[in-house]
């Protein structure tokens, strides 16, 4: 229970009706969750507007509503509290509420269009092997120390980012690790919390179905170092032509990272192999099981992260030298055949550029590399022909499937991306809609020493069809198949 006025501290308000001095029992901005005595949020969603809901909050008991614009009806009985913003509202609101857990500990935002899981979910590990209490908010998974949940959203609701760190704060947790998308930096869910360092990975098409333009889409990632405190670190990628921008009016204090420009934290690659990556990193040598350029860059941003927070170079050498690949990222077996499959979640033009590139900068081009790459229903269209110019031009043989198609129909996802293929590579292609078998085919084709890539879903253990989920993991799927073919 928590007087209502506490809980709207810092909320810009531009009306109320009502008592502010009333109890409440908990905050809710999903009108099915509503008991008696909560506060209920109403927020413009990409779906449906929680203001349609109000009459049914209240019903179901709720005694205060927060909202944007006030219904034409007012109850009696009933607080009300016209707000400027509700998804920042309930951004503070939630912050109040668990009484500022992220201040507590030292939060750490990772954002960019790629390598957000990985570089958060390789700190977590980094500073759980170093001994500390760690959390962790990604795509992949929610930690609480060594407690797992699963998670739901890059980035959750503010109820739920708040409720996990509460949850942080009472198992000792000394730091934690947080994916930040530009759709939870849009919908104000990382206001209110108190973060210690931001990091800037890159920026690459992405997410333009619902930001519409690449500035637009920079600028919502650039609001989120716009807003650190000056006490806090702001790392960012200098090789990205983005890097600056993010830099340019942020107060906290600014660092950098690159391997083609000056930068505090340099890198060079000295060797680059299936085994995993020799690096010059400023004056010293390290060895890292991940591989490619890509990882390059995220293992630069770990080791500045991790000094900018406290740790000793020579631990963090040591300690990245055993860290292991994140799951879905890269996530390679070789078969007892000599055939090596790798799954990864390469799902934009970028990434999944960046994954071949590597790919073909390690093999000795004597073997096939046979790419299975889908596009995602109901998202970003652009960039359907992007992938599959990409994945044609980079790979030996091509095989276009589903990945989530959602409500789509997946042939028409397939030939929007078919669209991309240059008329020299149409002869490596081929497309078959069910992923399982686009999956056996190339395991099929494949003979001792080719490489087959799966890209798209990575970590993800379903498929999303027509509103439903089917289980579905790449990485298990292509094991079973390649050891059938074994026997």
């Amino acid at each position: 229970m928590m007087v209502l006025k506490d809980i709207l501290y810092k909320v810009n308000i531009n009306a109320v009706v009502g008592s502010t001095g009333i109890t409440v029992q908990k905050i809710e901005f999903d009108s099915r969750q509503i008991q008696t005595n909560d506060v209920f949020v109403a927020i413009t969603g990409t779906l449906t507007d929680g203001h349609k809901y109000i009459e049914k909050a209240i019903a179901d008991g709720a005694t205060a509503i927060v909202c944007e614009v006030l219904p034409e009806n007012l109850q009696n009985g009933i607080t009300y509290i016209e707000v400027e913003n509700s998804n920042q509202a309930l951004a503070f609101m939630a912050a109040n509420y668990f009484e500022h857990p992220s201040e507590n500990l030292k939060l750490v935002g990772v954002t960019g269009t790629n390598g957000k899981t990985t570089v958060s979910s390789l700190l977590y590990q980094l500073f759980k092997k170093a001994g500390y209490k760690v959390g962790l908010l990604s795509t992949v998974k929610i930690m609480v120390a060594d407690e797992t949940y699963k998670a739901t959203h890059t980035t959750p609701d503010s109820l739920t980012i708040n409720k996990y760190l509460k949850m942080m704060n009472e198992a000792g947790v000394e730091y934690c690790f947080m994916e930040v998308s530009s759709h939870g930096i849009h919908q104000s869910r990382t206001e209110g919390l108190q973060f210690a360092g931001g990091i800037f990975t890159n920026l690459s098409h992405d997410h333009l179905d619902y930001h519409k333009t690449f500035a637009e889409y920079r600028d919502v990632k650039k609001r989120f170092f716009d807003q650190l405190p000056k006490e806090a670190f702001a790392l960012s990628n200098m090789d990205d032509k983005n890097g600056l921008i993010m830099l340019q009016n942020t107060k906290a204090k600014k660092y950098t990272y690159a391997l083609k420009n000056y930068a505090d934290y340099r890198a060079q690659i000295l060797e680059n192999e299936f085994s995993g990556l020799l690096l010059k990193v400023n004056e010293s040598e390290l060895w890292t099981r991940l591989i490619g350029d890509f990882n390059a860059y995220n293992i630069l941003a770990i080791y500045g992260a991790a000094e900018l927070l406290g740790l000793g170079k020579d631990e963090i050498l040591r300690l990245i030298s055993e860290l292991e690949n994140v799951s879905g990222r890269f996530q390679y077996f070789i078969s007892d055949e000599k055939i090596t499959a790798i799954v990864d979640y390469a799902h934009t033009p970028d990434a999944l550029k960046n994954v071949l590139e590597t790919i073909n900068s390690i093999r000795t081009k004597n073997e096939e590399l046979i790419t299975v790459v889908g596009c995602g229903g109901d998202r970003d269209k652009t960039k359907r022909p992007k992938m599959a110019h990409i994945a044609s031009a980079l790979s030996t043989k091509v095989i276009f499937t589903s990945d989530n198609p959602r409500s789509e129909v997946p042939e028409a996802i397939i030939e929007d991306m078919e669209k991309g293929v240059e008329p020299q590579n149409f002869k490596k292609t081929l497309s078959i809609t069910d992923r399982r078998q686009a999956i056996k085919t190339a395991c099929q084709m494949a003979e001792a020493n080719d490489i087959i890539l799966i890209a798209g879903k990575g970590h993800e253990t379903y498929q999303e069809i027509k509103g439903e989920r089917f289980d579905f993991d790449d990485f298990k799927i292509v094991q079973d198949y390649l050891k059938k073919l074994n026997k």
